[in-house]
């Protein structure tokens, strides 16, 4: 007699987000089954986790060589350096607005908004808009981004406690996604979530419970995602039913090991993305090619 393993369905499912218009709209979120609990009997999985490739408004200083020779000759003009990305086959572009941050360039909301439109034109994927979570600052930053791409529904970001409610109203008056980004913490994610969803749908909020880097806080950070995804699949929480993002490139480059020698860094960053792979982020943001391919293959 064959052994036939049991089977075991959840009620709670993610919310499908859109991000992107058009051609280049893609789908994250939607299943009601657990990362690689994939049997399908179970239930449905129909959006695979996403890559994006992360892109600096500046030159980026202190890189390791490895990281930065594919990107070379683009990173001096982030619209060539996003172009880059796609012809690599990212599935959005991460663009990563640090020189806003008051505490280096602090460069104009009016300014950083264009710029930020010169990179969308340049490429056909959906953009992910990212600030350095400087409370002060980002509201003007984002809000601007969100007049200035009216319509293009961008994935903006982070939303933290101080200052989600100007974001939010913005993301909802011209048409985009938000982050909602807590300090490794169910309940303070929770606590965003429920205020966040008092102005724009679930369906316009993807997760970011903060990502590290493998042999730097790792596993606290896995459990906190696999957690969230346990509480909204198996536990139906409407409020931790939305697609979790894992922004873990540059915590892996900024250490010591993974600048030392190149092989090392590429396999640091690999178990870094199978882990949060693992964990059910539905989007992983990395840097090194190579680690783009490895992923890229699990995932297919």
């Amino acid at each position: 007699m064959s052994y036939r393993a049991p089977v075991e369905g959840y009620k709670g499912k993610i919310v499908e987000v859109v991000i992107g218009k058009g051609d280049r709209a893609v789908k994250i979120g939607g299943e009601n089954i657990l990362a690689f609990n994939q049997t399908f009997d179970e239930g449905e999985f129909p959006n695979p986790p996403k890559i994006a490739f992360e892109v600096w408004d500046m030159e980026p200083q202190g890189w390791a060589p490895w990281v930065l020779e594919p990107y070379k000759d683009v990173v001096s003009d982030p619209a060539a350096w996003a172009k880059r990305c796609e012809e690599l086959g990212a599935d959005f572009v991460y663009l990563y607005l640090i020189s806003a941050d008051p505490n280096e360039k602090d460069t104009p909301p009016e300014q950083a908004a264009e710029l930020v439109r010169r990179v969308y034109e340049a490429i056909n994927i959906p953009l992910i808009v990212y600030t350095t979570g400087n409370e002060g600052k980002d509201p003007a930053v984002l809000t601007k981004v969100a007049e200035v791409l009216g319509g293009e529904n961008l994935l903006l970001g982070p939303v933290i406690k101080e200052d989600f409610e100007p974001i939010a109203n913005a993301a909802k008056e011209h048409g985009h996604c938000v982050v909602s980004q807590a300090p490794v913490d169910i309940n303070l994610q929770k606590e965003l979530d429920v205020k966040l969803a008092r102005i724009l749908p679930r369906e316009k909020i993807v997760l970011d419970p903060l990502a590290s880097a493998l042999g730097y806080g790792i596993e606290y950070c896995f459990s906190v995602a696999e957690r969230t995804k346990h509480v909204g699949v198996m536990f139906e929480d409407a409020m931790m039913q939305m697609p979790i993002i894992a922004n873990f490139g540059a915590e892996v480059w900024k250490n010591k090991e993974p600048k030392e020698r190149e092989e090392l860094g590429i396999a640091w960053e690999e178990v870094t993305a199978i882990s949060y792979f693992l964990a059910g982020a539905n989007i992983l943001v990395m840097r090194h090619p190579e680690v783009f391919n490895v992923i890229r293959e699990m995932i297919s």
